[in-house]
């Protein structure tokens, strides 16, 4: 998954004290778009501290990347990047498999980070203008006090399973929904309700389906969107016959193993589920 970059390492404790030094990145960010430098086929790279175009004053402190530190450009994404970087959609990266898997995790990071600090610039408290805290990666209201911390979206990755007919649900949403690509279901947990709920109404809701035996898989912090996706495992129960949302889904079928291609790359928990899923039971079969 996009996170799993060992040996190197994505440390996000916020350093108040750090200070821009020569030749650390700096991400500047617009919406979902990143200003970046192609090189090569795969190649990519981000403005610098020091570079010609790339402001001291304003930055603020994002995260370190193997004890390096990082940096949001000022003015909520309205500065101009350097010349010979260009913005592009964090999409667009994605689909081109561009830059080591240590960086793009980063550009996810730093576009969550970057959409938070845009979205707080005034309390909701009271409508006063928000300054970053003293210490804490936080802001705070001068006038009520009101702390806000970063957000997070905690939503579930559901991989249903029919053990009888060693099937699973596969996925497409809908056209003009994200990636045309197979997918699991997936949904954001409701005030009030657990993640297993979670789990049992969004498969209801999409699918038309009644499931048991939910079981925890793992987690992964997906950035461009704010989320905290929780993958689960789960067994239909009663009639597996699927009653597809279609304003939310384009597809939903059952499909064994041999019919799970797998997405382009292997940054996302529903890739990993999918798979693992399909591996386990070609495994079993002996292909």
């Amino acid at each position: 998954m996009i996170q799993d970059i060992a040996p190197h390492r994505l440390a996000n404790e916020y350093e108040y004290e750090a200070r821009p030094a020569a030749g650390e990145r700096v991400f500047f960010v617009r919406g979902q778009e990143l200003a970046v430098r192609r090189e090569g086929d795969h190649g990519l790279d981000v403005p610098r501290v020091g570079e010609e175009g790339v402001p001291v004053e304003g930055l603020t402190y994002l995260f370190a990347l193997d004890g390096e530190a990082c940096w949001l450009a000022p003015n909520a994404g309205a500065a101009e990047p350097p010349t010979n970087y260009e913005y592009i959609h964090n999409r667009v990266l994605r689909q081109e498999r561009r830059g080591p898997r240590e960086l793009m995790f980063a550009v996810y990071t730093a576009v969550h980070l970057a959409d938070w600090y845009a979205k707080t610039r005034f309390c909701g408290a009271c409508g006063h203008a928000m300054q970053p805290h003293a210490t804490l990666r936080a802001m705070r209201c001068s006038a009520c006090g009101n702390t806000v911390f970063p957000r997070l979206n905690p939503a579930v990755i559901v991989c249903v399973c029919d053990p009888v007919r060693d099937k699973i649900v596969l996925t497409r949403y809908a056209a003009g929904r994200y990636f045309a690509i197979d997918a699991l279901v997936a949904g954001f947990a409701e005030i009030g309700e657990t993640m297993e709920d979670c789990v049992r109404r969004e498969v209801r809701e999409e699918l038309g389906l009644e499931v048991a035996n939910i079981r925890y898989y793992k987690s992964q912090p997906w950035g461009v969107a704010g989320d905290l996706l929780c993958g689960y495992w789960c067994d239909v129960v009663g009639d597996p016959t699927i009653h597809r949302d279609k304003d939310e889904l384009g597809r939903a079928e059952w499909v064994g193993p041999d019919a799970i291609p797998g997405q382009p790359d292997d940054f996302s928990l529903t890739n990993e589920m999918m798979c693992l899923w399909r591996d386990r039971h070609m495994d079993a079969r002996g292909e």
